[in-house]
């Protein structure tokens, strides 16, 4: 099959969740499939990128949105009634191109990641797939409630576009996938059941357990600029980690990951390093006695714990980034909630390394069982073909 893959990133260094559920999807539809990738771009591209993408697709298109355009789209995005993610990405010059990508190739199948990039296609008849992947009306609704007054009122005309967009993409795409049930069940349209959904999954391979000098007790990564890890990494440093000093007062933070936020960097200190890019995202979770990811928002399934659990490192998160696992709580995973539950179960498992391999054991076990990109490649793939 002629697939057209349309995305809002190249999908090429892989330090955003997007980017790594994109690129393995691409790596394994081509096995089966014609993949011509076009991808929007309003950054420097990796000058590894196109030589790492091109053995997976026949074509590559990469599209760039500059400054400016971006600026002038999202004044459009404002009068046009669509999300400014979607805005943002949206220009009617790339629209010629990709329109012109479509006649000439005449692809059998047209798949978009994101709604950010579903305008460019909303009146094409070829069969199309959306992934929704995340449910970005509730992640947004979640930010709102912790965001300064002065972005509420922009963030509730955000929220409030998305429930709509959502809703109608469903009726324009013959098929849609998502990330997990939770998520799906929280997407604006009362056919929601019909959404397929498509795990992520974690390269085993590359991410197995380590040794490494155990240089912290605690580590956190992910794209340190993105709101919901800037907000959890606050709320590691400055509520959780002072109670876990109480008892363990030699507690060490680490804080993993590209384009740190300023609110990031002014966590540093004698007891927080916060190292920006690295270019092996693995020493830093083998360098720690635990990992943990507190999220207070967003949505979506966290690959940052896939990884962790996949190198047996025991780990903590919230309610809100266990309700996609599907994991076994006490079992597989710890879960907390306050600053002092985080801290209790921090310090059980410093305290006590029987526990600590127990749940690092299961959780790897749990790891390898459920989520694999092969597995769930070929179903997104049998979906598509059967449309």
């Amino acid at each position: 099959m002629k697939l057209l893959v349309i995305l809002p990133r190249v999908p090429y260094p892989l330090e955003k969740g997007d980017k790594l559920r994109a690129f393995n999807h691409i790596k394994y539809l081509s096995k089966t499939n014609d993949i011509l990738l076009c991808a929007l771009n309003d950054t420097d591209i990796h000058p590894e990128a196109l030589s790492i993408l091109s053995p997976l697709c026949s074509k590559i298109y990469v599209f760039n949105l500059s400054k400016w355009s971006i600026a002038v789209n999202l004044f459009k995005a404002l009068f046009k009634g669509i999300p400014f993610q979607t805005g943002y990405f949206y220009n009617t010059g790339v629209a010629r191109k990709i329109k012109q990508v479509i006649e000439d190739e005449k692809p059998d199948h047209i798949f978009c990641q994101l709604l950010r990039v579903a305008e460019y296609v909303k009146d094409v008849r070829i069969p199309k797939t959306i992934d929704y992947q995340d449910v970005f009306s509730k992640g947004v609704e979640r930010r709102t409630a912790k965001s300064p007054f002065y972005l509420k009122p922009l963030l509730k005309m955000e929220h409030r576009r998305l429930l709509k967009y959502e809703h109608d993409l469903f009726e324009i795409f013959d098929n849609k996938t998502i990330i997990s049930q939770p998520d799906r069940d929280l997407i604006p349209h009362p056919d929601r059941s019909q959404i397929h959904i498509i795990p992520n999954g974690v390269d085993t391979d590359f991410f197995k357990p380590m040794e490494s000098e155990k240089k912290f007790e605690l580590v956190f990564t992910g794209n340190m600029g993105y709101p919901p890890n800037v907000n959890a990494a606050e709320f590691l440093a400055l509520e959780i980690l002072p109670l876990v000093k109480r008892k363990h007062p030699e507690a060490r933070l680490l804080l993993a990951g590209a384009t740190p936020d300023k609110r990031v960097q002014h966590l540093k200190s004698e007891f927080v390093h916060v190292t920006g890019w690295v270019d092996d995202i693995r020493d830093c979770y083998a360098q720690a006695r635990i990992f943990i990811a507190p999220m207070q928002i967003g949505t979506g399934l966290q690959n940052k714990l896939l990884e962790a659990m996949a190198m047996k490192i025991p780990s903590i998160t919230s309610p809100l980034a266990f309700s996609a696992l599907g994991a076994v709580e006490g079992r597989d995973i710890l879960v907390g909630n306050t600053p002092a539950e985080y801290a209790d179960l921090i310090c059980n498992l410093l305290d006590n390394e029987e526990l600590a391999q127990k749940i690092a054991e299961s959780g790897y076990n749990f790891v390898h069982k459920h989520y694999n990109w092969e597995r769930a490649t070929a179903v997104l793939d049998n979906i598509m073909k059967q449309t």
